[in-house]
């Protein structure tokens, strides 16, 4: 898989790419990752990437241009499944959304940054719009890597046992169930004896029940979707 994202902020991402997981999928040639400095794409001397809103407003907005100058030098080269931008009013990011991204090939990505980008790139160009939550960050870096970081570690061959990731919270619309390691006792606090038994029917038992009691408890919600 590739990924390539559009930023006015690429240091943001240096940090999340090199370690850990991603590290690993990029070390396997499982995942390229690139990012791309908006304003290399800018014709203004100062390499100005934004403007004032038409209709007047405060805070400013990415100016089309350089964006669509971007995007279209990337996709001479790349055929792109997803355009997708990151922003607070775009769809929800969960589970099922990072599943079906991950059986992508190539993914291009745009952060959004100040009051956001010119509407007609979304109209144009953007596929799909993606937020991680109801509330608003600085710009759509973070978000970024949330969402490559959700995928990548989906991608076969990425994460050391591949099974790990189908027993995630939200895989079946239910939260994980609790889980322990040694010791097995510790200040008078025990594991729970169904975990030590070997009964493997039982303990899936176990932790479908208390996957169900946590998800109960916690987000009720999810279990109209179960």
């Amino acid at each position: 898989m590739r990924i390539d994202i559009i930023t006015v902020q690429p240091g943001l991402l240096e940090s999340p790419f090199s370690h850990s997981i991603l590290k690993r999928a990029q070390t396997k040639g499982l995942l390229e990752i690139h990012t791309h400095n908006l304003r290399d794409y800018s014709t203004q001397k100062q390499k100005q990437v934004d403007d004032y809103q038409f209709g007047g407003g405060a805070g400013m907005v990415m100016m089309l241009e350089p964006v669509v100058r971007a995007i279209e030098t990337l996709q001479e080269k790349i055929s792109y499944d997803e355009i997708i931008y990151l922003t607070p009013d775009g769809e929800t990011l969960n589970q099922g959304i990072a599943n079906q991204l991950s059986l992508k090939g190539n993914l291009l990505m745009l952060c959004g940054h100040y009051k956001g980008i010119d509407e007609r790139i979304r109209q144009h160009f953007v596929t799909k719009e993606i937020s991680i939550g109801d509330y608003v960050l600085s710009g759509g870096e973070l978000a970024a890597a949330v969402l490559v970081d959700a995928i990548g570690r989906l991608i076969p061959g990425v994460l050391n046992d591949e099974q790990s990731a189908l027993l995630d919270s939200f895989q079946d619309n239910l939260l994980a169930p609790p889980v322990y390691t040694r010791p097995e006792e510790f200040r008078g606090w025990k594991v729970p004896e169904v975990l030590m038994s070997g009964d493997h029917k039982k303990i899936d038992n176990w932790r479908h029940e208390m996957a169900l009691e946590r998800t109960r408890d916690r987000r009720p919600d999810l279990l109209d979707k179960h």
